[in-house]
């Protein structure tokens, strides 16, 4: 590792660190059956092996870039959600597909791989809190709503990736598509190409920071949807005049960087590059020097010359091991508290030898199944994003 990075401290206002606690809000509740080897097992990394090696081709495992590196060492393929689902689709020889990421990944992998292929999540509490911050019946009640105004004719909804499958089917039966980090400008261009409106879910930050800085619309064009409140805590006057809806959503890890972080690693690092996910708040996307999704972060730092200086505002796995691969590259975490995805790290090495092991033993737990209306609806919309154009020019 670069003998430069710095470990963030463990303060009781960080997230729960590597899932040791309870996450009320963004837990499913759900017990893994069966006998869970010991996180002391010292055991653990030659049994994951044997496992896999017994089960050769029958499976394979996908793990996401935020992953532990305890599990990440098993991954067949490592990358982003849409990445890694379309990796799974590709690769049909395989009759069990483990997702080493959160429920709605597993359903994205589902609605893409074929009837005959089995995905499962190694621990079902892995969930997402920022998916589970729009439901079905949420989401539909505010499309009613527009249709009261009369307004629902004149939009387009784009739905994040990170959100349930159930989400990608409303989407899909209105006409919108679904988006990632890398492609929500080409999404929202595509959007306005058609109607005067965008409905943009579930993640206020990244629909505001496409908006705003890469379509060249201003704040007051962006109007937030609370679902908690009446009319989403708007007039018909604001939904009327509004170009882009912003669901009330965020993620709990990106959410947290603030522009005080960046200020401060200004003054502490002199000549550091600021390098953000999309998904931090517009003041902190508007005072770094480079935004980009998890694969573009990894490609910047790349492509940077030795000996440049890096403050990265993503989650925390990703960027030791990014210090870890670039040792000639100053490289720290933006906040100086720990940030792990909570729910992200309920994936361990022993659920991995669990599920594995209970594969060998013909036993399967943890399957991840859409309900096939749900799914046909939802690839539609997938199908949408990847017809997409390939460039896009700005709005008029």
């Amino acid at each position: 590792m670069s003998t430069n990075f710095i470990e963030p401290s463990n303060t009781p206002l960080s997230l729960l660190l590597r899932a040791k606690g309870t996450d009320l809000l963004s837990e499913r509740g759900v017990s893994c059956p069966g006998e869970m080897p010991a996180a002391s097992d010292t055991d653990l990394v030659a049994r994951a092996t044997a496992a896999k090696a017994k089960l050769g081709k029958r499976v394979f495992i996908l793990g996401h870039h935020y992953q532990r590196d305890e599990v990440i060492q098993f991954a067949d393929v490592t990358g982003d959600s849409f990445k890694l689902a379309q990796k799974a689709a590709d690769s049909p020889d395989s009759e069990f597909i483990i997702f080493c990421g959160v429920h709605f990944m597993a359903e994205s992998a589902d609605i893409l791989t074929s009837d005959n292929q089995k995905v499962l999540l190694p621990d079902l509490q892995a969930g997402c809190s920022m998916a589970d911050m729009a439901s079905e019946s949420q989401v539909d009640a505010a499309w009613a709503e527009f249709e009261k105004l009369g307004i629902a004719k004149d939009i387009i909804p784009i739905t994040y990736m990170n959100s349930t499958a159930a989400i990608k089917a409303f989407t899909g039966r209105n006409g919108g598509t679904i988006c990632t980090s890398s492609n929500a400008e080409r999404a929202m261009v595509w959007a306005f190409d058609q109607k005067s409106k965008v409905f943009f879910l579930p993640d206020q930050h990244l629909g505001r920071n496409t908006a705003v800085l890469e379509l060249g619309l201003s704040l007051e064009d962006c109007v937030v949807w609370d679902q908690t409140k009446p009319l989403g805590g708007q007039t018909p006057q604001s939904l009327k005049a509004a170009k882009v809806i912003l669901w009330k959503g965020h993620c709990s890890v990106h959410g947290r960087f603030t522009a005080q972080n960046v200020i401060d690693v200004r003054k502490e690092l002199p000549g550091v590059n600021v390098l953000v996910h999309p998904e931090c708040k517009h003041e902190v996307v508007s005072q770094a020097d480079f935004v980009g999704s998890t694969e573009k972060i990894i490609e910047t730092l790349q492509n940077a010359p030795a000996g440049s200086k890096w403050a990265i505002g993503t989650e925390l796995n990703l960027v030791r091991r990014l210090a870890q691969q670039f040792p000639d590259k100053h490289i720290t975490y933006l906040d100086k508290t720990i940030c792990y995805c909570s729910t992200m790290n309920r994936i361990d090495l022993p659920h991995l030898v669990w599920i594995l092991e209970a594969i060998a033993d013909n036993r399967i737990h943890n399957v991840i199944s859409v309900d096939k209306k749900i799914a046909s609806e939802a690839k539609v919309a997938l199908d949408r994003m990847l017809a997409l154009p390939a460039t896009t020019a700005p709005l008029d």
